[in-house]
């Protein structure tokens, strides 16, 4: 089963433009039949970005933004197998996740 921070190819119609998406639900979840995802843009479609909510990483040789604003859910049993793992940029993506969930603008 995927898991939080888990990479994995994006089979949707998108998938030239957004090739990965990051499993960015709890493990606490993991029982649950479907994922929150937030895709994983090619850095040279995705235009100017802000660094705190949107980091770029690099994944098999692709150089790729984070994308909250694009979040969605996806049945787990269509991710497939992990291509990488984000485990290690775990403060960035939360940073991000919490910039968007954020009061401060109230």
């Amino acid at each position: 089963m995927p898991d939080q921070l888990d990479v994995h190819r994006n089979a949707g119609r998108n998938k030239r433009n957004i090739p990965f998406v990051v499993v960015v639900q709890s493990n606490r979840f993991r029982s649950m039949s479907r994922r929150v995802v937030v895709p994983l843009i090619l850095a040279a479609e995705f235009g100017r970005t802000d660094n705190d909510i949107q980091p770029h990483f690099v994944i098999a040789g692709a150089e790729v933004v984070l994308a909250p604003l694009l979040i969605t859910n996806v049945p787990a049993d269509v991710l497939g197998l992990a291509v990488a793992s984000l485990v290690k940029e775990e403060t960035r993506i939360v940073n991000a996740m919490d910039a968007l969930l954020s009061r401060a603008w109230r």
